[in-house]
């Protein structure tokens, strides 16, 4: 069953000033169709409580809502979705669980786990990445900058690919030029003075 997928995925993320719901709420407001829930911090019968918080946000707008990780969650709140960044995750036993309905992504650091996912028959897009430095979450892979994404074309890629991974402003154009399908942005966003206004410059760049 073919999903939509938005081109520009809007991640939150864990903040001390700004509340994961807070940051839905501004993220719908200046015109975000697709929010994806990352919260690393909290337990599961808290999370419950603030994605429903999200959904509820997110159905007034229109917007997608995908949750990270918890895909157990999703008969007991209101997402579209989740996407799986455990790369040893069983993505085959995950759409058993979670059904067609629901949207499943998944995320690849190199090329060989990307065609993995792909061969998988179940996944609806992929976040390929670290494209570069990322604060926003811990991990050791290769940046795979521009050229990266270039060489996939080498590659029978069919899968709707998400660039993720420290992507400021100026790499989107570069970046979509490649062939990738879109872009996923969170600390350019949450960390800036006016993260409205700077979600609002991703979107025109991304359509």
């Amino acid at each position: 069953m073919k999903k939509y997928i938005s081109k520009f995925h809007y991640l939150t993320q864990d903040l001390p000033h700004r509340s994961h719901s807070e940051q839905a709420q501004i993220a719908c407001q200046a015109g975000a169709n697709w929010i994806q829930y990352r919260c690393l911090t909290k337990p599961d019968d808290e999370l419950i409580d603030e994605i429903n918080e999200i959904a509820a946000i997110c159905d007034e707008w229109g917007a997608t809502l995908m949750v990270t990780n918890h895909y157990e969650l999703l008969d007991r709140v209101d997402a579209q979705g989740v996407h799986v960044e455990d790369f040893d995750a069983d993505l085959i036993a995950i759409r058993k669980y979670i059904g067609d309905e629901k949207t499943l992504g998944a995320s690849a650091t190199h090329v060989e786990q990307l065609l993995q996912v792909q061969n998988t028959g179940v996944v609806d897009y992929c976040g390929y990445g670290p494209f570069a430095h990322t604060d926003t979450k811990p991990n050791d892979n290769p940046l795979l900058g521009f050229e990266a994404y270039r060489t996939l074309q080498k590659h029978p890629v069919e899968i709707p690919l998400i660039a993720v991974g420290g992507i400021q402003l100026d790499d989107v154009e570069p970046l979509l030029a490649t062939g990738i399908y879109g872009i996923a942005v969170s600390g350019a966003i949450n960390l800036a003075p006016d993260p409205g206004m700077a979600l609002k410059e991703f979107y025109r760049k991304i359509y």
